[in-house]
C-alpha cells in the first residue's frame, strides 16, 4: 500500500489503443506514477463477441462507480478529483486497487 493523489482525470477515448470510452485517472505517489481505466469499447464491429446492450449496461457501471468515487471525495466534478488523496495498493508490482482518503477530507 503507497499514499499518492490522482493528478490527471480524462473522460474521453483511452483503454486498449485508445479505442475504448471511459475515464483514465492517473495516479501519482512517490513511488511513481500508474493508471487505471474505466470504460468499455467505443464503437461495435460486426464480430465483436458483445451487445449494444451490455455496452450500455458497462457504461451504467462506470458512471455508478464515478457517483460513489465523487461523493467519496466530496467533489460534484470529476475534473475535481485532481488533487485528491488516494490509497494505492499493488500486487506483483501491478495496480491492484485505489481508493480515496475519505478520512483525511
Amino acid at each position: 500500500m503507497t499514499l499518492g493523489k490522482i493528478t490527471k482525470v480524462n473522460f474521453s477515448y483511452g483503454g486498449y489503443q485508445d479505442a475504448m470510452f471511459g475515464v483514465t485517472f492517473i495516479l501519482e505517489s512517490n513511488d511513481g506514477c500508474c493508471s487505471d481505466f474505466w470504460g468499455t469499447w467505443a464503437h461495435r464491429s460486426k464480430s465483436a463477441e458483445w451487445s449494444k446492450e451490455s455496452q450500455i449496461k458497462k457504461f451504467g457501471e462506470v458512471t455508478d462507480r464515478l457517483i460513489k468515487l465523487c461523493d467519496d471525495a466530496k467533489v460534484g466534478n470529476i475534473n475535481e478529483l485532481k488533487g485528491k488523496p488516494v490509497e494505492i495498493i499493488f500486487k506483483n508490482n501491478t495496480l491492484s486497487s485505489w481508493r480515496i482518503l475519505k478520512e483525511v477530507l
